[in-house]
């Protein structure tokens, strides 16, 4: 059992200012797997002066010396990404290849693609040539809240330590309780690579506690949250009447439009990545739309995927899902697979229960429904396991009505090899990301969504600028 009860809080280790203990269970084994304390509102204001304290100081800093120091934790992140992927695996339940490659490997990809970013970003420019005595200046938002997610623990970590850092930010981060080791790591490795004191806090809690605090604290300038649509729907709420700045990546229910000229793996490609971390992505392409014409080979197709998906163990090696991350997700997995059948799905892959030989850890069957219609429960709510809804359509204009017909708008995907319906469809899909035919975006390409799936953008120079604020300066003395 790991013990792991101090915070980090203004460049050193402290102890709890009350005790609290909360247990991490490994989704694996159903067993706890370390003990942490859940901070009281004591250890938050310490953190938050911690980093209103240092604030000064770091945005004085110059850039390129912020920039040196988010170099340094590159080169530490290397040599402690074993320690993450263990971590993560055993903490929320990803196969250990998996969290060595897509887990741990995400966070020094973002943390690169920051580096690389801000070295061309102009921090003060001329307003333009026709005013050659005004400048903009982009400066810190000032003490950042970072609360992260248990799904993707290191990936959001990164997405927001390294922009604030950057940007001239101090933070003070509370990461999932569920999965909170992988984030106390991190916090060694921004000790090791010699952040200034204050500039980096740590306070475990829950988002009742700790993460209430935070969002409606008078001396926090800004939240940047990832969760659920209806937890960022409350910080929203508790965070307006200090009419601070809130960030928000949410939710999603995204569509994966297949058309009948798709490529031959388009099929089989979109129900791996729907099962791809067990299903625990708000980008994952959860409804499939498939056109009629290929429909029916479609869905003999996602089944038969479906169906030679293995499960098991966090702890094995191999390219299997591992279990979802806690009880409480699992119950609800299995209430909307239920409600799929009830409602009238036809399920064609898994179902309800745990897969076969696999009688105790938080496993669900691979599951794929067909013949859904989008007013199903199982087309309208984000199920957050790994399972599929298929939906039939005819046209472009029935596939983009269904595709839109959400109060989530994330990700949405298309597979065509008509090059003008790309287009139409990338102008018309109301998401905030649109991939096409299998091609991931780029290195720096913001990540962010509309309506019910939030607002901002993480990574690269769009990243940046949401924890920089805008100040106009007239009458700049020439130079």
């Amino acid at each position: 059992m790991i013990e792991k009860r101090e915070f980090y809080i203004d460049g050193k280790w402290v102890a709890p200012s009350e005790p609290n203990d909360f247990k991490v269970i490994d989704p694996s084994t159903e067993e706890p797997c370390a003990v942490i304390s859940l901070g009281s509102e004591a250890d938050t204001n310490a953190a938050v002066a911690a980093a209103k304290a240092a604030l000064p100081g770091w945005m004085a800093t110059p850039v390129e010396e912020r920039i040196g120091l988010v170099e340094k934790l590159v080169d530490i992140y290397a040599t402690r990404s074993e320690d993450l992927a263990q971590a993560m695996s055993m903490e929320m339940g990803a196969p250990i290849d998996m969290a060595r490659t897509q887990q741990s490997g995400a966070g020094i990809y973002h943390l690169k693609n920051f580096i690389r970013a801000a070295k061309a970003f102009q921090f003060e420019r001329p307003l333009g040539d026709h005013a050659p005595n005004d400048r903009i200046i982009y400066e810190a938002v000032g003490v950042a809240a970072l609360i992260t997610p248990w799904n993707w623990p290191m990936n959001q970590v990164t997405l927001k330590v390294g922009a604030a850092a950057i940007a001239g930010c101090t933070m003070v981060i509370k990461p999932s309780e569920q999965s909170p080791l992988n984030a106390m790591i991190f916090a060694e490795m921004m000790d090791e690579a010699g952040f200034p004191a204050g500039v980096f806090n740590l306070v475990n809690g829950d988002g009742v506690g700790v993460g209430s605090q935070l969002s409606g604290h008078p001396d926090v300038d800004m939240v940047s949250f990832t969760g659920s649509t209806r937890a960022g729907t409350a910080i929203s709420k508790n965070a307006a009447d200090t009419l601070k700045k809130v960030h928000l990546e949410l939710g999603g229910k995204g569509a994966n439009v297949v058309f009948a000229d798709a490529d031959e793996k388009a099929v089989k490609r979109g129900v791996l990545h729907m099962m791809n971390n067990t299903g625990q992505s708000c980008n994952a392409p959860s409804r499939m739309l498939v056109q009629r014409p290929i429909y029916d080979q479609a869905v003999e197709t996602a089944a038969e995927v479906a169906n030679k998906i293995t499960v098991g163990s966090a702890a094995e090696e191999g390219r299997h899902i591992g279990p979802v991350v806690n009880e409480v997700q699992w119950t609800k997995i299995q209430d909307l697979i239920q409600k799929g059948i009830d409602e009238g799905a036809r399920l064609v892959a898994g179902g309800t229960g745990r897969p076969e030989g696999l009688n105790k850890g938080y496993y669900v069957r691979p599951t794929v429904f067909a013949d859904a219609n989008n007013q199903m429960t199982i087309a309208r709510e984000e199920i957050f396991g790994p399972v599929l809804t298929m939906i039939p359509f005819d046209t472009e204009d029935e596939a983009i009505e269904i595709a839109n017909d959400t109060p989530y708008g994330l990700t949405n995907y298309v597979q065509t090899q008509d090059g003008d319906r790309a287009n139409r469809m990338a102008r018309v899909l109301r998401s905030g990301m649109v991939e096409m035919n299998g091609q991931s975006r780029s290195a720096g390409s913001p990540f962010g969504g509309m309506k019910q799936s939030g607002n901002g953008r993480e990574g690269g120079v769009w990243g940046l600028e949401d924890f920089l604020e805008v100040k106009a300066v007239g009458g700049w003395p020439a130079e």
